[in-house]
């Protein structure tokens, strides 16, 4: 990647987009961290080397998150996925049930996975996920062991704006697809999960916050090395860790301290997704599914009016330098997926893109 080499908009939902300094960085400290003449990934994770890397990527977190003492963070193997079993599995053991609320497709997956360690109760779950259920749908239980919810589906578009109130049932998120992308208050969770592919870094590693006193509670036959306490009494290093997707991470999180924090960071995000969905809004040539209330920040799901133009509208976009827009194949259309290394300049490109393809094909 040298500096004549031009790089493209990419609006891929995961692995994503990566702040080009921060490439830039591990560029340059590929060969020889700091002087070691090694590079991170050829370190033992044991080294203080390495423990330095881990120990300020894990403060910095903190800091920009605003992480309250009384929460562990933990960064470990298997991806977002894995969680929707060792979610269960650590915090249901003994339990009647435990609350799901279904918004998407990986909010459903979760709970499907769930139901193999114990009793789920669905919450709510629309026929079609364009938007969130009305409160007073829900079916809470008030007895269960946490109620699990996905802020963001990545797959559907739908955003999930505010912070369901569990009472005293303690409050489980599957933020993979909006983790860093907003200010949050953690402490009105009981458990945070996110695969760092979207917002954090790269693929390869899942970031983990949970509140102390839920932890020592898991299944007996749950193996150590997904027992959420025995991974925070090793500092997530009972096992080897993925040390250079950890090492990344620390350089991401750095990086959204030098733009400013998450409140920048959330206004722009914001700004991002106002001026694509402005577009859709204004004209008829594509359509946005999701009614406005849950319309998602970091990935803003469209369609043609013509889906026979579909498959030249994505070469296209690729073409002019826009890669991954293309929507899942379980929903089809578009899909332009906006975390936070996606510059305002990228959604512009787009916009006028889009705007082109209407000319000449509409």
């Amino acid at each position: 990647m040298d500096g004549s080499m031009s790089r493209v908009f990419n609006f891929s939902a995961g692995p994503a987009i990566l702040p080009e300094t921060v490439l830039r960085q591990a560029q340059n400290e590929l060969l020889d961290w700091r002087g070691t003449g090694m590079s991170v990934m050829e370190m033992s994770h044991r080294d203080k080397a390495f423990m330095s890397i881990a120990t300020e990527a894990e403060a910095t977190l903190r800091e920009i998150l605003r992480v309250p003492p009384n929460y562990k963070v933990l960064f470990v193997q298997g991806g977002a996925t894995a969680q929707f079993s060792f979610v269960p599995m650590n915090l249901a053991h003994g339990k009647p049930s435990a609350d799901y609320l279904v918004t998407g497709f990986w909010g459903r997956k979760a709970a499907k996975e769930a139901q193999r360690y114990g009793r789920v109760n669905i919450v709510a779950q629309p026929e079609v996920f364009t938007a969130i259920p009305a409160r007073d749908s829900w079916s809470l239980d008030p007895q269960a062991a946490y109620l699990h919810y996905t802020p963001n589906e990545t797959i559907d578009g739908v955003e999930m704006h505010e912070v369901p109130d569990a009472g005293s049932v303690p409050l489980v998120a599957d933020y993979s697809s909006s983790f860093l992308a907003h200010p949050i208050d953690v402490s009105k969770f009981g458990l945070i999960y996110a695969g760092a592919q979207k917002n954090a870094g790269p693929a390869g590693i899942t970031i983990i916050l949970v509140r102390e006193d839920l932890l020592g509670h898991s299944h007996p036959l749950l193996p150590p090395v997904f027992d959420y306490k025995t991974i925070a009494d090793n500092g997530s290093m009972l096992n080897t860790p993925p040390t250079y997707s950890w090492y990344i991470c620390g350089l991401v999180f750095k990086w959204i301290r030098d733009q400013g924090g998450l409140t920048e960071i959330g206004a722009r995000n914001q700004r991002k997704a106002q001026r694509l969905y402005d577009y859709l809004d204004g004209q008829d040539f594509y359509q946005a599914p999701v009614e406005r209330s849950a319309r998602s920040r970091m990935n803003v799901v469209f369609r043609l009016a013509d889906s026979a133009l579909d498959a030249d509208f994505v070469a296209g976009a690729a073409k002019a330098g826009l890669p991954g827009i293309k929507g899942h194949r379980i929903v089809g259309g578009m899909r332009a997926s906006l975390y936070n290394a996606m510059t305002e300049a990228g959604v512009e490109a787009l916009v006028d893109y889009m705007k082109e393809f209407v000319r000449v094909r509409g």
